[in-house]
């Protein structure tokens, strides 16, 4: 089981950690005045700033004991979790498999798993709704708008 309070600061350390992300990658660029006007960073910097204190005040209000939300015991229950784990897992290997297979077929497998493997859907329905994902990405990205979307390392491999 989760607290609500490890939630907390687990969010507010990941927050804080994209917010000082955002902070020295903008140090590159350049923060300040220059001759031309406000330098590329200076909007960057600014924003990841107020990022990483918005989420230093919640690591601050999730560590100290208080009469709050931080203090419910559970935020989530066992099932709620599998859940959860359920939506998160078939789209971090979809993310993944994109290099690898590209964004037409690793949507087809990923609208196939979630509608066919929990039973939303039967197998032939789900199979057609994974085709017409992918095609329907094809017609609108490559023909419609003509931004071609990453075709992976299996493309590649069969010459595409």
């Amino acid at each position: 089981m989760i607290s609500r309070r490890a939630l907390e600061l687990a969010t507010a350390i990941l927050t804080g950690s994209f917010g000082v992300t955002v902070v020295v990658s903008s140090l590159d660029n350049g923060i300040g005045w220059s001759s031309a006007g406000v330098e590329a960073g200076t909007f960057p910097f600014l924003t990841g700033i107020i990022i990483v204190l918005g989420s230093l005040y919640n690591l601050a209000r999730g560590a100290l004991p208080a009469a709050t939300l931080a203090n419910v015991p559970v935020a989530i229950t066992p099932v709620e979790l599998r859940r959860l784990a359920g939506l998160f897992v078939p789209a971090a290997i979809f993310v993944a498999a994109i290099p690898l297979a590209g964004m037409y077929v690793a949507s087809s497998l990923y609208v196939f798993t979630v509608l066919a493997i929990p039973r939303h859907q039967s197998v032939p329905r789900a199979l057609a709704m994974a085709a017409a994902t992918a095609l329907a990405l094809y017609v609108v990205f490559e023909r419609m708008f003509q931004v071609s979307l990453p075709h992976g390392a299996l493309a590649a491999a069969l010459g595409f």
